[in-house]
């Protein structure tokens, strides 16, 4: 009887967190819905594009922030300073949301090393602590020195972005 009630006791639990998942709205994309008259109950549905970005901007606007200091929830500087560094690799992946920019495998001008790169900014001040730099190379990990250089540059050159900017 007592596993009787302690299955019962784990399925309810399972279900109760299940439902609680599952319980949220599902927002449509514009170019998705359906058309929408006005008097329609949901407010969150859009009748043209138009209405959305006007609403909600578009990725250039929020990329494009020019009075602060962060893109989403990570510092722009330190954003902009890494793909400058770093702009001998493709990007394979970038959300300013997380902070986290996944590099794909390139040479460095004048190496014939491959290199692939993961840079992850964990605040938006432009502190050394908010920037993390992995380097990988064919062999495995780059050095710690080889980090802590590259670490080095965007720092310098996000430093660089700032007071540019604030000179103008």
């Amino acid at each position: 009887m007592n596993i009787t009630l302690k299955y019962i006791s784990i399925c309810i639990t399972v279900s109760a967190f299940l439902t609680a998942c599952g319980g949220s709205d599902v927002i449509e994309l514009p170019d998705t819905a359906p058309a929408v008259d006005s008097t329609s109950a949901k407010p969150e549905s859009k009748s043209s594009i138009d209405d959305f970005k006007a609403d909600n901007g578009t990725l250039r606007d929020l990329l494009n922030n020019q009075g602060k200091e962060e893109i989403g929830a990570v510092n722009k500087y330190l954003w902009q300073a890494s793909l400058d560094v770093l702009s001998f690799l493709p990007i394979n992946t970038a959300d300013p949301f997380t902070g986290l920019i996944v590099f794909g495998k390139g040479r460095a001008p004048g190496s014939s090393q491959i290199y692939s790169a993961n840079v992850f900014i964990s605040d938006p001040a432009l502190d050394a602590r908010a920037l993390r730099v992995v380097v990988r190379t064919s062999d495995g990990l780059a050095s710690a020195e080889t980090q802590r250089e590259i670490e080095n540059a965007i720092l310098s050159r996000a430093r660089e972005l700032r007071i540019a900017q604030a000179k103008l």
